[in-house]
């Protein structure tokens, strides 16, 4: 690859034509950050050994940094600034240089934060909580899913911005663009699982876990920018949202589980 340009529509054109490698290369980094981060948290925090004041206070910092990215990316969209701009020139050039190939296969893994995927994962695995006697994972996964939809549609409804242009028929929207509810939703939905799962399952079973929500989460919020249905900045947004809904959801369970005792241990085993 040639060297990265400076002008934003020269990058919107770059980012356009190598928009699989950069994706893949997206993917890498982030699988590193987060190998790097459920290392340190291990070393750090052992399992069932965190008190319920460092639960709050870490709650507290990832939420007010998710809250403070959502804040800049909706001040940089609200008018016709560089951000803006670099938005339009990106979608233009999605929509120039992506072949029908790369379009077909993106629309796919878009499926993940569908609607009805989603909402079929809530009542399966609600369900399956309830089940197991999990009564507090269950409402806590409900109301990470739940809650993240209706605070999707009521920031969607608050910005009311119209999506850019996409005529490839792979896929339609119609909704408002901003922020992007796939990217919210697959980040509050498979984070929240992974964070479940983490909760019932061995260490060993921990990074897969966590990889694998990182994956699904990044690679359909990825999905749709090349699909130009939505904005960089709507995905960016999006995240910024569910970073935010999700880190409520998972500090206000934590603390009830540590409340009730019910942690994971060293071992991999619950108390009871």
């Amino acid at each position: 690859m040639s060297a990265l340009p400076a002008d934003p529509q020269q990058l919107a054109d770059f980012i356009a034509r190598h928009a699989v490698p950069l994706c893949l290369g997206a993917l890498g980094i982030t699988f590193a950050l987060a190998i790097a981060g459920h290392t340190t948290t291990r070393r750090l925090w052992p399992a069932g050994t965190r008190t319920r004041v460092q639960i709050a206070t870490t709650g507290a910092i990832f939420l007010l940094c998710a809250l403070l990215l959502f804040a800049a990316v909706a001040s940089a969209v609200s008018g016709d600034g560089r951000l803006v701009q670099f938005d339009h020139a990106l979608a233009d050039a999605m929509a120039a240089h992506q072949p029908a190939g790369t379009l077909r296969v993106f629309a796919r893994l878009t499926h993940f934060g569908d609607t009805i995927v989603l909402t079929t994962l809530c009542i399966v695995g609600a369900a399956a909580l309830l089940a197991g006697g999990e009564r507090l994972l269950a409402a806590s996964w409900v109301a990470a899913i739940g809650g993240n939809s209706l605070l999707n549609h009521s920031l969607k409804a608050m910005f009311e911005r119209v999506r850019p242009l996409h005529e490839h028929g792979q896929t339609w929207e119609t909704s408002w663009s901003f922020p992007s509810g796939h990217s919210s939703g697959t980040l509050v939905a498979y984070g929240m699982a992974a964070w479940i799962l983490m909760q019932l399952l061995p260490a060993r079973w921990h990074l897969p876990v966590l990889l694998g929500a990182v994956a699904i989460a990044l690679v359909t919020a990825l999905s749709r920018i090349v699909l130009h249905v939505h904005f960089a900045s709507d995905v960016m947004a999006g995240f910024a949202s569910g970073s935010a809904w999700l880190t409520s959801c998972i500090t206000v369970a934590a603390l009830f589980r540590r409340r009730t005792g019910r942690v994971m241990q060293p071992s991999g085993q619950r108390n009871a």
